[in-house]
């Protein structure tokens, strides 16, 4: 099940990544594509560049499979996308453009869930006001009495 957060006034999805490996799985990866294209323009909108084009990138993947290098350059571009509004916002744990890559060479859509789980952290920070959403601190605990020392 997807959460809607907010963000600057626009609502993104938080998809829950075993979720999109099992709809792209279940679809024979027409999901995938959809997805593909989605987060995209999700990217696209949040960090406000122009330069990402979800439709050549959703062609890239298909019918661009053909030629079998476009997959592979599109979703470089799109880790190196995600890294860098995950760099804007602070975020440690990054993607690693190099295991999307080894991931879809090996296993195809499964990389859905990789990059669906750093767009979830980032969506997180972001829908804050760039803070990591975090649980504030539990509050301290009162001293406790010293024992009596003996006789």
């Amino acid at each position: 099940m997807a959460e809607t957060v907010t963000i600057e006034g626009r609502p993104y999805l938080k998809r829950d990544p075993l979720g999109v490996l099992g709809l792209s799985i279940i679809t024979l990866g027409i999901y995938f594509l959809y997805w593909y294209y989605k987060i995209n323009d999700e990217i696209r909108m949040v960090e406000h560049d122009d330069t990402i084009d979800p439709t050549r990138s959703l062609l890239a993947m298909f019918p661009g499979a053909l030629i079998i290098v476009p997959p592979f350059i599109a979703i470089w571009n799109t880790a190196n996308h995600v890294r860098a509004m995950e760099d804007r916002l602070g975020i440690r744990q990054q993607i690693e453009p190099a295991i999307v890559l080894v991931v879809m060479f090996v296993a195809g859509v499964v990389n859905g869930t990789y990059i669906q789980y750093h767009l979830n952290a980032a969506w997180d920070v972001a829908s804050s006001g760039g803070q990591p959403a975090i649980a504030p601190p539990p509050p301290p605990m009162p001293p406790t009495p010293a024992a009596p020392s003996g006789p």
